[in-house]
């Protein structure tokens, strides 16, 4: 099992941790080449990258770094932020990056208050002979029951 995480503030990550600790699983942080500054996470400045990137359906932020021997994982779980309502553009890019041809897929997010359905949607669309479990929104501060508990249902 791996465990993918893409977090720009460290929510994200910080509940990845979390499943990591839960199931022992591998882990590969998604690291932009060019990090994100805290002027590209301005939402409320339209101009402001992660908005630009949002707004252009076909923005593929790379990637630095890469998973090597993914074809030894049987299932991904891959994490992620909510941006106006959906993945981050970068995640895309990692869909888009491998192969995951029989593999069994879950998305999980953090999110003040977006649910995860349309990531979902978009995400299986750039993998679609993958084995798609139901994924999970967590708040940033979920505990590891909460993680357990979503392993235990999937």
């Amino acid at each position: 099992m791996l465990v993918v995480c893409f977090s720009a503030t460290g929510n994200t990550k910080a509940v990845s941790e979390k499943i990591v600790e839960v199931t022992g699983a591998d882990y590969f942080e998604i690291i932009p080449t060019e990090p994100y500054s805290e002027s590209d996470l301005n939402y409320s400045d339209d101009g402001c990258r992660a908005n630009r990137e949002q707004q252009d359906e076909t923005a593929r932020p790379s990637i630095s770094g890469n998973i090597e021997n993914i074809e030894q994982y049987e299932v991904v779980l891959i994490g992620h932020p909510i941006w106006w309502g959906m993945e981050p553009r970068i995640m895309d890019t990692f869909m888009e990056s491998y192969d995951f041809s029989g593999k069994t897929l879950a998305n999980f997010c953090t999110s003040g208050g977006s649910g995860i359905n349309t990531s979902t949607e978009n995400l299986k669309a750039l993998s679609t002979e993958a084995n798609w479990l139901d994924g999970k929104r967590f708040s940033g501060r979920a505990d590891t029951d909460e993680m357990q508990t979503w392993i235990d249902s999937i």
